[in-house]
Order: structure tokens, then C-alpha cells, then sequence
């Protein structure tokens, strides 16, 4: 024992002497291999040092200093020796893989079109890929930090830096548009794109981003617009030489030459109309609801029509209300609520055309309406939804024969695209909900949990998901009949239904299981959800020819994103494995599924589908 204290000692203190800017840390590091290595040496004759496997604590990286005070202080054996050769293994090791993520990241970078570039959560830039070097002509030492932006054309640098301030100060996606000077002296078009990258605490720890070449893009554009400019210019060109052309005729075509004129500009008026008609019509197409329609064909109408005004106005849902909804270029109505029996065009379903002389059968919604006026009604699959009110002005005081057609093809569109709609919602609906209950079905289930998950894993948030099955619902069948098992299924998915939250989803997953699904809910919250709706399915009470069906008891599974899973049918297969634990142990309860055990869960609930 003496003889390791006065090594210790002797080693501790050319230890201090050699290095006095060794940390603490290390002492104390080296005073436990003594320890150790004395007190196996109490043991018997032979040192030897059982801390082999210990993992060197940080600030280990002098490695040759650590190397030399070691074998000192342990007398250069042997022991010490292969105590190294394992620690500088494990070095070795970490490199190794270090370096291979970095070349893993480096040759990715390399194999994408765009450039590709890194930078430090201050901004400054640390790493470009070789088609920044090989465009710009730059060194990695002239472009790291904010070198890389003497290749930035000086007209767009102020914007450039603003955003990229802007976009690390707010902790947002960065994008911009610049020209970068290429090797050979030419500026090309670039679209900037940066991402910040956050650990689990949410702090930005790298910038991740890309530029685009977007030259050929911008020179594509700026054709595209002297073409434009082009074919305008000929337009109005062709315009003056016609105009010319019959201001230079005699006195005795001028007549001649007015009306044609006046004809040309009908006609012009009439193909642009037609053409504006048929541009409405695209987009009425893609319209998904009846709010979309109605603002489409508002902006749409002073443009079809531009010599007068007018407004549109829809039943409510009572169909005993008129209510004005929009209008262009100022139409004049007495009242922007009105009962539908004051229109005509409502009462017959028939366009209805009052002239500005003409006393017969005036609209009661337009009483003081000095001018010439129309009512057409929207019709979608016969029903009348509305009407749009066209009105002349002082300027253009009667509506062309033309006119009235197209007034009525644009009521007709705009019935057309509602009832379009009707139908997709109708198709929609049929596809997505189960007839018997009104519940989604698992048609939709498959499709909306997949949404789910993907938007709880970029939030970073949990996904419950409760699997439930009508304990014996078979009785229900055999003792009153399928009429009964039908009143039990169509009254679970109603309290189902009111039981849950806004942003949660029910739906009846096949014969008598329902699924629901609990965005943001953890394990926790999805348990205590599931234990609450055991409980009250007790106390439903469910009627049929009035009589009492008796108790109704459900089993529950839960399993939660991502603690059982991270994909629909993985979180499905937990859910219905706990499931058929929870009718195994006796039915009227609620299981959470085993994390440790997916692969056990889902065969279980494959060969558990016939215990149900």
C-alpha cells in the first residue's frame, strides 16, 4: 500500500508539474484508475484494471497527455496498455461514424440539381455544395460566413439581406429571388430557399437550404409578355386602320359606315360576352361550394355585363326569405330582404322581364325601380335556389334581344355549378358514410388517420386512437331481430357522435365496432376519454317497438402515435389487439395496448377476430 501512494503521489505530482492546464476532470479520472487498481491489487498479486469499459467522460481530447499521465501513473504495465488500445478503438469508432454521416450528407448534397448550402443558427454559412463552387468559381474560404454574397448582384442585395434577417429573427422559412454572378461574368436568376432546423427544445440549430436556377423561367416570362405586347399592339393597330379607313370614306357612306360600326361593336360586345360566359363557366367547374360559386359569378358579372347593374340574391334555408347576397355597379334595391312571393321570376320559375314603361306585373322587391329590369331565376336539379336581378341604366335604358340570352345562360351556369356540387357532395357523401349510421366509414377512416398521423408528426403531437365492439351484440340479433341490432347500432354511433370533441372523428369500422380517432390525445387523455364512454354506454337506453333492448356494454382498445405505432394499420392492429384483450378478461372494459409487444399484439388480433 505504500508502494501505490507513493507511485499516486509521484504520478499526481509530475502529473501537475508536465501539465498544469489539465482540467480536474482528468485528475480525478486518473485518481479512480489508482483506486481501482489498488484495490484489486489488495486482492492478489497481479494488477489489473476492471474500468475497460468505462465511456471516457467529455473533455478527454488530449489524447497524448492523457496517454502519457496514465501509463505513468500505473507504472507502464501492460494493463494500461490495453486499458488505451480499447479507448483509442472507441475514438476511432465515433469518428468512423461521424465521418460517415458526413459523407452520407456530402454525397447527397452532390447527386441534387439545386445548390445546396448550410448554415450556423447566427446566419453564417458553413457548408455549399460543389455546383456553388463550380457556378461562382469561389473558394469554400472566399463563401463561408457571408462571403457568398460579393456573388449576389448588387440591385438585389438589400432585399436579399432583409429577408434573410427577417427570416432569423422570426425563426421562418426563408425564400428569395436574386441573380448571382456566374464564373464567366453573367448574372443568372436564382430562387433562394432556407429552412431552419430545431431540436427537441425547439431551438434552431442549423439552416438548411437551396438555390434553383430559375433563369430559363424568368426569360420564358418576359417573352411570353412581348408577345403579349406584340399581339396588343397589332390589335390596336388593325382597330386604327379600320377606324382610318371609314373616316375616309365620302359623305355619302357615312351612314353606311355608323351602322356598321355600330353592328361590329354589337358583334365584338356579343363575342366577348360569349367568351367571358365561357371563362366563368371553367371556373364555375372547379368551384367546391356553393360560397365559391357566388363570389365567382360577382366578380364575374361586370365584366359580362358591363352597361348595367345588377345583384343576386338566395332563399334561406326556410325558403320563406329572399336576401340579397352581393351586387355590382351599384344596383339599386329597395330591400335587401325580401319574401319570394314579391318576385315573379320565383313565384313561376320563368324568366321575368318588366320594361321601364310597363306597369304589368312589377316585381315587389323593386319597387321606385325607374329603369328596364330582369329576374331570372337559379334553378339546380329543378329547385329554385334564387334569382339575379339585372337592371338597364340611363346609358344603355332596354337589354338587346342578345342580352337576354346571355343574362339567362349566366343564371343557367350558376344553377348548373350548384347542382354539380350537389352531386359530388352527394357521391362524396355516399362513399365516405356508412347509410345505417351516418358515421364515417372505414373507407374514410383509412384515409383521414393517414392525414392525421402526418400532421402530428410534423407537429410533433400524439394520436389516440379507441377501437370499441358492442359486447354480445349477437343477442341483440337472435332475441329481437336485425331491425333491433340495427336501433342498437344507429343509436351507439349517435352517442358515440356526441360524446367526442369537435376535432375528433367516429366511425363504424365493420358490423358492430366503431373507431375513434382523438387528434393531439396522449395515452393519458385517450384513456380517460375511452373510461367515460364505458361508463355512459351503461346508462343508454335504446327502444324498439317500445321496448327496452336492456343494457348495452361496449369493450375498448386504446393505442396512441407513436408509443404503438407510427402508421394507420399499425396504430389499427394495437388498437384491436388490446381490444380483444378487453373481451378476453371479461367484456365492459377498457385495455391500452402493450408498446413492447407490436408483433404479438397484431397476431393477436388477427386470430382474436373470431372471439368477438
Amino acid at each position: 500500500m505504500t508502494a501505490d501512494r507513493e507511485l499516486r503521489e509521484a504520478s499526481s505530482a509530475s502529473f501537475h508539474t508536465r501539465n498544469p492546464r489539465v482540467s480536474d476532470q482528468r485528475n480525478c479520472f486518473v485518481q479512480l484508475v489508482f483506486r481501482e487498481c489498488s484495490a484489486q491489487r489488495r486482492e492478489d498479486s497481479t494488477p489489473r484494471l476492471s474500468l475497460l469499459s468505462l465511456i471516457l467522460p467529455a473533455g478527454f481530447y488530449d489524447h497524448g497527455l492523457l496517454a502519457s499521465s496514465v501509463v505513468f501513473a500505473i507504472g507502464a504495465t501492460a494493463l494500461a496498455a490495453l486499458f488505451l488500445r480499447r479507448w483509442l478503438a472507441a475514438r476511432r469508432a465515433v469518428g468512423e461514424a461521424s465521418r460517415k454521416d458526413d459523407l452520407f450528407f456530402r454525397t447527397l448534397a452532390e447527386s441534387l440539381p439545386e445548390m445546396i448550402w448550410t448554415a450556423d443558427p447566427d446566419g453564417m454559412d458553413d457548408f455549399f455544395s460543389g455546383k456553388w463552387f463550380e457556378y461562382t468559381g469561389l473558394t469554400p474560404e472566399q463563401s463561408m460566413g457571408t462571403g457568398w454574397t460579393v456573388a449576389v448582384h448588387p440591385d438585389d442585395m438589400g432585399a436579399c439581406m432583409a429577408k434573410w434577417k427577417a427570416a432569423q429573427s422570426s425563426g421562418e422559412p426563408y425564400e428569395v429571388e436574386y441573380r448571382f454572378l456566374r464564373v464567366d461574368g453573367a448574372y443568372r436568376w436564382f430562387l433562394g430557399r432556407g429552412n431552419p432546423i430545431r431540436d427537441s427544445q425547439g431551438k434552431i440549430i442549423k439552416w438548411f437550404g437551396t438555390c434553383t436556377d430559375i433563369e430559363d423561367q424568368k426569360h420564358n416570362m418576359q417573352l411570353l409578355e412581348e408577345q403579349i405586347k406584340e399581339r396588343t399592339a397589332e390589335l390596336a393597330s388593325a382597330n386604327t386602320r379600320l377606324q382610318e379607313e371609314m373616316w375616309e370614306k365620302d359623305a355619302a357612306r357615312r351612314a353606311l359606315d355608323q351602322q356598321n360600326e355600330r353592328m361590329l361593336r354589337e358583334v365584338t360586345q356579343r363575342s366577348q360576352r360569349a367568351t367571358m360566359l365561357a371563362k366563368m363557366g371553367e371556373l364555375l367547374q372547379s368551384c367546391v361550394n356553393k360560397d365559391e360559386i357566388f363570389a365567382a359569378a360577382l366578380g364575374f358579372a361586370p365584366k359580362v355585363f358591363s352597361t348595367g347593374r345588377g345583384a343576386i340574391a338566395l332563399l334561406n334555408s326556410a325558403r320563406n326569405l329572399a336576401e340579397v347576397i352581393g351586387s355590382w355597379a351599384e344596383c339599386q334595391l329597395p330591400a335587401s330582404v325580401f319574401e319570394p312571393s314579391s318576385c315573379w321570376a320565383l313565384r313561376t320559375g320563368h324568366p321575368h322581364l318588366v320594361l321601364a314603361s310597363d306597369p304589368t306585373a312589377r316585381c315587389g322587391h323593386a319597387t321606385g325601380v325607374e329603369n328596364s329590369y330582369l329576374c331570372v331565376p337559379i334553378l339546380a336539379q329543378g329547385e329554385t335556389l334564387g334569382i339575379v336581378h339585372f337592371q338597364a341604366t340611363d346609358e344603355s335604358p332596354s337589354f338587346a334581344d342578345t342580352e337576354l340570352s346571355h343574362k339567362t345562360t349566366f343564371a343557367g351556369q350558376v344553377g348548373l355549378s350548384i347542382a354539380n356540387i350537389r352531386l359530388r357532395d352527394a357521391l362524396r357523401s355516399q362513399s365516405i358514410k356508412d347509410p345505417l349510421t351516418g358515421l364515417y366509414n372505414r373507407r374514410y377512416l383509412e384515409e383521414m388517420l393517414e392525414r392525421e398521423i402526418r400532421r402530428a408528426v410534423r407537429s410533433e403531437q400524439s394520436v389516440g386512437v379507441l377501437m370499441l365492439d358492442l359486447d354480445h351484440f349477437k343477442n341483440f340479433n337472435d332475441t329481437y331481430g336485425h331491425e333491433a341490432g340495427d336501433a342498437v347500432l344507429r343509436e351507439t354511433g349517435a352517442f358515440l357522435t356526441r360524446s367526442i370533441r369537435a376535432e375528433d372523428t367516429v366511425c363504424r369500422f365493420g358490423g358492430e365496432e366503431f373507431v375513434i380517432v382523438l387528434p393531439t390525445a396522449n395515452a393519458e387523455a385517450s384513456l380517460g376519454r375511452a373510461e367515460r364512454i364505458c361508463s355512459k354506454m351503461r346508462e343508454l337506453t335504446v327502444l324498439h317497438q317500445g321496448l327496452s333492448l336492456g343494457r348495452i356494454t361496449v369493450s375498448i382498445g386504446v393505442s396512441e402515435l407513436p408509443a404503438h405505432g407510427t402508421s394507420p394499420a399499425e396504430l389499427l392492429a394495437a388498437a384491436d389487439a388490446a381490444l380483444y384483450r378487453a373481451k378476453r378478461d371479461g367484456r365492459d372494459r377498457v385495455v391500452v395496448a402493450d408498446p413492447l409487444a407490436t408483433t404479438e399484439l397484431a397476431a393477436a388480433a388477427v386470430s382474436g377476430e373470431g372471439a368477438k
